[in-house]
């Protein structure tokens, strides 16, 4: 192994959910997706890790691996629990965990969408409905009016491709709907979202004299999409499931021109959530033979990291957030080598001259994992939903010794890998 160095101001934390961590609420669409029955393990993000109660100790652990900056989601469904009604308790306690995140050094990045909202904005059609537009832009106006002097950086919409394609084409997330259309209406409407929002959040910010350079962009999900065999056939399918799974929507996040505005710029970074290669085969989304796997499945592919940030900086040019990158493995076997080689392909791109500014891991601790319920565990640090005591592993501390000194060194290596 490789020793590396990473530039004194590469920034790296870890990111999480509000609706994977918080628990104790019953008030979104997820909520009523676990009401049904419908996640794997029978579990449900209604008790998720009780990080709503227990965030101080949750804070304390990330100062204990040296974060530096976190990624973290606020709860829709909270915050306006009724159409144009706000919950003002609820941002009030989103400004006190903030401020202790701020009192301890560690720098929020705010999602404001992440895979979950409220009730009411479902039963107003989600973002099926062009009104979806307004809906989202006020609920984002209310936040950043109210945090918008302790928060500069914001993702507006995170995984807009996952949403779509896991709850209106595979109909296996809410609303459980299978319609190419509709499909296509949500991308449209979501990227409509997206700007208004960034332009509120800029508007806002400026109006009110907030401090900090507002940082406003997507967490944009991308994979590898490669032929399983050289038939002519794979190739032609694996660049068609780019476009259609990624390459249309970032384009809509970012420019908006082909959804009837004008060409401008919507994105300040790039961000990118990047976990696996996809080999593909006909229509069929396959693994490559022989490959490292983890806990579901994905195959481990290191290499990806650097090609889509290589690939995604040409098109957009901008500093590039990985605002998502980490692995389920449940026995803690293979995730600090995971950490390693992504981050190793970080140095590359940095030595390459592409702009990475920071790495966010996924996840912090083990959550509710969507569909997969608390079975499939990300977690630098291993919770037991029974007691919610939080255990730190071996990879946890070995990345937190990384993000302490921003290198790999030979040192390090030997400690954790001899």
């Amino acid at each position: 192994m490789k020793t590396f160095q990473l530039p004194k101001d590469f920034l790296m934390g870890s990111a999480t959910a509000a609706t994977q961590i918080e628990g104790g609420h019953t008030g979104s669409n997820w909520c009523r997706w676990c009401e049904e029955g419908r996640i794997k393990d029978g579990s449900s993000c209604v008790r998720a890790n009780d990080h709503w109660n227990r965030y101080a100790e949750d804070i304390e652990l990330m100062k204990r691996l040296n974060h530096k900056v976190y990624r973290m989601g606020l709860e829709w469904s909270r915050i306006e629990p009724e159409k144009g009604k706000f919950d003002h308790s609820a941002i009030s306690h989103y400004r006190d965990e903030i401020s202790l995140l701020l009192e301890n050094n560690i720098k929020p990045l705010v999602t404001l969408h992440h895979f979950s909202h409220p009730l009411w904005f479902c039963a107003e059609g989600e973002f099926e409905n062009r009104n979806s537009v307004q809906y989202f832009e006020r609920y984002v106006s209310y936040v950043v009016e109210n945090l918008g002097d302790l928060v500069s950086e914001y993702i507006t919409i995170n995984e807009p491709n996952v949403y779509a394609v896991m709850g209106y084409f595979f109909a296996e997330w809410p609303p459980g709907k299978k319609s190419v259309n509709l499909l296509f209406r949500v991308y449209r409407n979501m990227a409509r979202c997206h700007i208004a929002a960034y332009r509120a959040i800029h508007r806002i910010r400026s109006e009110k004299g907030f401090s900090g350079k507002t940082m406003v962009g997507v967490a944009n999900h991308l994979r590898v999409f490669a032929p399983l065999t050289k038939n002519p056939v794979n190739h032609v399918m694996a660049r068609t499931m780019d476009y259609l799974f990624q390459g249309l929507i970032t384009r809509l996040m970012s420019y908006g021109n082909i959804i009837g505005s004008k060409k401008e710029k919507y994105y300040d970074f790039i961000g990118i959530n990047y976990y696996t290669r996809s080999a593909v085969q006909g229509f069929k989304d396959k693994t490559m033979p022989g490959v490292p796997v983890n806990d579901l499945g994905w195959e481990i592919y290191p290499e990806g990291l650097y090609q889509l940030c290589r690939k995604y900086y040409k098109k957009y040019r901008a500093p590039v957030w990985i605002t998502e990158n980490g692995t389920c493995d449940a026995n803690d076997e293979f995730r600090a080598r995971y950490i390693y080689d992504h981050l190793y392909q970080v140095n590359r791109l940095i030595n390459d001259g592409i702009p990475v500014e920071r790495y966010y891991h996924w996840t912090l601790m083990d959550n509710f994992e969507w569909i997969e319920g608390e079975s499939a565990r990300f977690g630098l640090i291993h919770v037991d939903f029974e007691t919610q005591k939080r255990t730190l592993r071996k990879s946890g501390e070995f990345y937190g010794e990384i993000c302490k000194y921003n290198n790999a060194s030979e040192e390090l290596l030997s400690k954790y890998f001899s």
